[in-house]
């Protein structure tokens, strides 16, 4: 019952439109290194075979570290998000490095772009937070629309196989700033979907509460769903790092290409 009270929030009021802001920074920035920001931008680079100069959207793009370092490597980069407020960090880091990216603010759903990205990036498990699985399906058909043909698309995601073999209830980190943040996960198999109660508790005792729910696929549902929405999987991989998929991968990369 609490998990299907979890589900009809987010119909109401919808997790990610509140929760990616200045708190997930709080939560993740000390993590989000320069260096690992490099290391996942070649790997992306790898993993599509990016010609010099490709057109590249990059879909739920978030404060735009990716976005941002791929445009200095000469790529042509629209970073699409919903979030304003990381919107507004990626234009204003942009500009201060000198890079020109074009910030899109939307809703993944209703992407209106038209053969016109060489690729497509969706990183950072960035796909299944919506209740109705169709709109994961929407997502997908817009990314195909949005791809020249013979374009390319790249998934990062969790492993779900990965998360439930070393599937943890509950654990807690430290941010720089003396904040807990203190993790409470649930994980239903029969809609395959991970929530997780997040409680922020700063140093003078207030809290903050999020609730997150992301529908994680298996490979096989992945592989069935990129052919459903007009796109052919050709290879996939343990992270972007390319590493081979295992049973214990805790990422999962798949690289689709839309037919010509």
């Amino acid at each position: 019952m609490k998990e299907v009270n979890v589900v009809e929030h987010m119909q109401e009021s919808p997790w990610y439109e509140s929760f990616f802001g200045h708190d997930y920074l709080e939560m993740y920035e000390e993590s989000l290194t320069a260096e690992r920001t490099a290391a996942e931008v070649q790997g992306i680079v790898n993993l599509l075979g990016l010609s010099p100069g490709a057109r590249l959207l990059d879909l739920a793009c978030g404060h735009g570290r990716h976005a941002i370092l791929l445009a200095k490597l000469g790529y042509e980069v629209t970073g699409y998000d919903l979030s304003e407020i990381f919107l507004r960090r990626a234009q204003a880091d942009a500009e201060a490095q000198g890079v020109n990216v074009r910030w899109v603010r939307g809703d993944m759903r209703r992407l209106s772009f038209a053969a016109e990205f060489d690729a497509v990036i969706n990183v950072f498990t960035a796909f299944g937070y919506f209740a109705d699985p169709e709109e994961d399906r929407q997502v997908l058909r817009g990314i195909c629309a949005a791809l020249r043909p013979g374009g390319r698309f790249l998934l990062e995601t969790m492993h779900r196989d990965g998360l439930i073999s070393r599937f943890r209830r509950q654990d807690f980190e430290k941010t720089a700033n003396g904040t807990f943040v203190l993790h409470e996960r649930q994980w239903d198999p029969a809609r395959d979907l991970l929530t997780d109660q997040i409680t922020l508790i700063r140093p003078d005792g207030t809290r903050k509460n999020y609730t997150t729910a992301i529908r994680l696929y298996s490979l096989t549902e992945l592989i069935a769903l990129l052919k459903a929405c007009g796109m052919e999987p050709e290879s996939w991989y343990g992270g972007l790092n390319g590493s081979p998929l295992q049973l214990e991968s805790r990422r999962l990369a798949i690289v689709s290409r839309r037919g010509d």
